[in-house]
């Protein structure tokens, strides 16, 4: 069945967030990667949401870059604000509470964050990735160590995982899009991949609903890989009905969701969908979201197979991922990339 025969007859009024078991991940076996292609296919067509179980990124590399947030976000605020995104070029540093806002009916995002990008762990980043990073060009920055001993060391083994797991989707969204495994290995090379370490504080007596953890919005990129802390509910899915259903952790699991670099390149036959956070636990809760994308330089035509002259090209004018970063900017009133989860 073509792509636009299968999204015609989609039925997108999801009522949860399937789960997809990745321990087939590497087969070879034709029939088992096929069945596990259609799950992935189904999920981005009807959901543009899916979990992801036996991903293969060991839980002590994930805890160890929990542990390194909550002593993060536990320094004193005039400690972080010294490593502000907005004393950056490159956007990337500490962000405070309210300095987001991804919808603008709102009246700020309830969270804290720190954002990184790609570094080789000997710290020999500007050698071989600056120049390919587009607007995002320029090292991290780093807490001092005396502040955060061993931070930036167990942030980036965590992103580098997380990393690894993101080059091994691409192949399975270029099979779910009826292309090859490879068609996507050409346009990440040098892939934005930025990390951001969130805290969401409790939001506790009445709540101002113009005031929550992330407003609604979509992401940006191909895909964000989530980590969210156990037993706590905060992130909500928006299904066709407009109703907002809720994605709670999943013990063992990351969220995998699709963003707006796929839904253009796609026609919208992969879903961006509104996704938003709220916090109303009473209690603190971290989440540790990984926006990933092609290189900077990737022109995002339509694929093959996502336009039809029943299906049209819709006004998804054409594009390069690095110009995305300055876009959104002016589209939110806000020069800094903020979206999360």
């Amino acid at each position: 069945m073509s792509l636009i025969d299968s999204i015609n007859e989609a039925d997108t009024l999801f009522q949860k967030v399937p789960v997809i078991d990745l321990k087939n991940i590497k087969t070879k076996d034709p029939e088992v990667r096929k069945a596990l292609v259609e799950e992935v296919r189904n999920a981005c067509m009807v959901v543009g949401f899916f979990y992801v179980s036996n991903h293969g990124i060991p839980d002590d590399v994930i805890q160890g870059a929990l542990t390194a947030a909550r002593e993060f976000f536990s320094l004193p605020v005039d400690t972080k604000m010294k490593i502000e995104n907005r004393k950056s070029p490159n956007f990337k540093g500490y962000s405070p509470l309210l300095s987001g806002n991804n919808n603008p009916d709102n009246a700020g995002d309830l969270q804290e964050g720190f954002e990184f990008g790609w570094e080789d762990l000997d710290g020999d980043h500007l050698t071989t990735r600056s120049k390919e990073d587009g607007v995002m060009a320029g090292v991290n920055v780093w807490p001092p160590s005396e502040d955060v001993p061993g931070f930036r060391e167990q942030v980036l083994e965590y992103y580098h995982a997380a990393v690894d797991l993101g080059k091994q989707l691409f192949p399975l969204f270029g099979r779910a899009l009826n292309l090859s495994e490879d068609f996507f290995h050409d346009k990440t090379q040098h892939s934005a991949a930025l990390m951001k370490l969130l805290h969401y504080p409790p939001q506790t007596g009445p709540v101002d609903e113009r005031v929550i953890g992330i407003g609604a919005h979509t992401d940006w990129e191909c895909f964000t890989i989530l980590w969210q802390e156990p037993d706590i509910q905060a992130l909500q899915v928006l299904n066709a009905d407009k109703q907002w259903i809720n994605a709670p952790p999943i013990p063992g699991t990351l969220v995998i969701n699709l963003g707006d670099q796929f839904a253009r390149w796609t026609n919208d036959i992969f879903k961006s969908t509104v996704h938003r956070a709220i916090n109303l636990s009473g209690v603190e809760r971290y989440s540790i979201p990984l926006f990933f994308g092609t290189d900077y330089n990737v022109k995002l035509e339509p694929i093959p197979g996502c336009v039809s002259p029943e299906r049209p090209l819709k006004d998804h004018h054409d594009i390069y991922i690095g110009h995305r970063f300055i876009i959104a900017g002016r589209e939110y009133g806000n020069p800094y990339h903020i979206h999360c989860m």
